[in-house]
């Protein structure tokens, strides 16, 4: 079936010497693998590597079988021309972060618009804001909404943040979230990316935050790896 979509690059890995096998979340289909076969060598192709950085924004025209194998695409053209997302440092390790935590936690094949809309909206807000430096927290916050484990706040005045449970408790007793990174959080929460940069932190609590995040999903996504890209991030940010 040919479908034409807008999709979201997450990964891209090198197969062989001349192709690609790319990773998109479709806004029709949701997580779709493809083999770019020969993109790598040729400089006359429609379908261009530079195209599959990630994060970018792409509106494609795709093979899809639906048969659990890799599918193909015949077109790609950007539909969002990054400004700095791509080019800043310090944006593009965040970028790199990013992807590599949506690739371990979306694995549906399946459509979401409210989801695709979300991720669409919160890299353009990357690409053109300055303030940044507590973005990646904010995203992983908000994006637990769409994974079905955004944690409940109806208890948000206790002292501890429960991981697995995810839930505020009184009293300690499994892995738990208190302190410094505790009380950011819980600005954070319900909170979108403007206010959030309004939120204070130094770079040992929002490391400490970002770590807990991550031990978050860890206990609620099945097969969840750590990002390699985690350690360039905290140098960064914290």
């Amino acid at each position: 079936m040919i479908v034409t979509t807008k999709a979201i690059v997450l990964s891209a890995l090198r197969y062989g010497d001349t192709s690609l096998i790319v990773r998109l979340f479709s806004e029709s289909d949701g997580v779709k693998s493809y083999m770019l076969k020969g993109v790598l060598a040729s400089k006359k192709g429609k379908i261009k590597k530079g195209y599959f950085q990630p994060l970018t924004q792409l509106e494609v025209v795709a093979n899809h079988k639906n048969k659990g194998t890799l599918e193909s695409l015949r077109d790609v053209k950007l539909t969002t021309s990054y400004e700095t997302l791509q080019t800043d440092v310090l944006k593009s390790s965040m970028a790199l972060f990013l992807s590599e935590m949506l690739v371990v936690s979306l694995q549906e094949e399946e459509e979401n618009k409210p989801l695709f809309n979300f991720l669409s909206y919160s890299f353009d807000w990357l690409d053109r804001s300055e303030e940044i430096a507590n973005f990646h927290i904010s995203f992983l916050v908000q994006l637990t909404q769409y994974l079905g484990f955004y944690p409940d706040d109806s208890n948000i005045n206790l002292p501890y943040f429960d991981l697995t449970e995810g839930e505020f408790v009184p009293t300690l007793y499994n892995e738990v979230m208190e302190g410094a990174p505790l009380l950011a959080f819980k600005q954070l929460l319900n909170a979108d990316f403007d206010a959030s940069k309004e939120v204070k932190m130094n770079r040992q609590t929002r490391a400490a935050l970002l770590n807990h995040l991550i031990r978050f999903y860890q206990l609620h996504l099945n097969d969840f790896k750590k990002p390699r890209s985690l350690e360039i991030l905290q140098q960064v940010f914290g």
